[in-house]
């Protein structure tokens, strides 16, 4: 008997110590991020900066790979079906979170599948339209929406997606009909709106601000809690009329569940000093990103909680799990 247990503890602390040899040498190859949205939005653009700055702190290659569709599920799959070895990574936004109340045969469960790394931070949205549409303001935008109910639509990064969710809560919140039109990502949904195809949308402030800056959409508002700095003279929805609708997305980076303690210690330490550099801090908050980096504990709190806030609001709005 003691012999038995003499051998279970040896093995024990072998694989203990062989844990903590791969840690410690970890990354030793290239690390795959996965962005769950297509090129150019909001994820994507937090990823590549990012991960080019831990190509220096951590000595080996992050790159990029954009796994779109379903509302972010088939990227969120791919990582969660993954060797949960630190080698491949998830960067996405918190609608990640809320994919269970929109679908109903996931093959993943977000918080039972992953290993939360780090939270990067917080993007409002800017509600926009095509400059053509005959609203200059979120009242004027209820006022011509409930006199052609069902005739106006709206872009979203897709079924699911957080805009999504937003604009059906101000549906709900402003008692109108707007017709949902899903794309694939935020930058493509734009094409159609700058085109005035889609007049409407609840767009993130990164993908945004730009086309609000060049005159190509229109800001009625936004859905920060107050006015953002780089668009002074734009309400928000609570200085609007809608109090409710003070909302944004937030972005983190989780690896598969079962990835060990020390390389998700050490992926949380080297994300974390990128994003508090003062560089990296000028640059995010130039592009309209509230920075708040947070820990795994913090992480899985907001992916737990984001679904028991939301989950309502999907079944108050009538939208069917898919």
């Amino acid at each position: 008997m003691i012999s038995r247990v003499l051998a279970t503890v040896a093995c024990v602390a072998a694989l203990c110590g062989a844990v903590a040899a791969r840690a410690q040498s970890y990354p030793d190859h290239a690390v795959k991020i996965i962005v769950n949205f297509g090129a150019g939005g909001s994820a994507d653009t937090l990823a590549r900066l990012v991960g080019q700055e831990l190509q220096t702190r951590l000595g080996q290659s992050f790159f990029i790979e954009n796994k779109t569709g379903a509302g972010g599920n088939i990227g969120a799959d791919f990582v969660a079906h993954a060797p949960p070895d630190g080698y491949t990574l998830l960067v996405t936004p918190n609608s990640f979170a809320l994919a269970p109340a929109f679908y109903t045969n996931l093959s993943y469960d977000p918080v039972k599948d992953f290993a939360p790394v780090t939270l990067f931070g917080l993007i409002p949205d800017i509600i926009v339209t095509h400059p053509s549409l005959a609203a200059t303001s979120l009242a004027e935008l209820v006022a011509l929406a409930k006199s052609k109910p069902g005739q106006i639509s709206y872009a979203s990064a897709g079924y699911g997606s957080g805009n999504h969710l937003r604009t059906e809560l101000f549906k709900s919140l402003a008692g109108i009909d707007l017709v949902h039109v899903p794309f694939r990502a935020n930058p493509i949904a734009e094409i159609d709106v700058i085109a005035g195809r889609v007049p409407v949308m609840f767009d993130l402030q990164l993908t945004a601000l730009p086309h609000v800056r060049a005159g190509e959409l229109r800001a009625l508002a936004t859905t920060s809690a107050k006015r953002l700095p780089l668009l002074p003279d734009v309400p928000t929805a609570a200085e609007s009329g809608f109090p409710d609708l003070v909302a944004g997305t937030w972005f983190g980076a989780y690896a598969p569940k079962g990835t060990p303690k020390e390389i998700v210690d050490k992926l949380n330490a080297g994300i974390t000093a990128v994003l508090k550099t003062p560089a990296m801090a000028e640059k995010l908050a130039g592009l309209g990103v509230d920075v708040t980096p947070g820990g795994p504990d913090e992480l899985g709190r907001l992916t737990r909680e984001d679904f028991v806030k939301w989950s309502p609001v999907v079944a108050k709005a009538g939208i069917k799990p898919q």
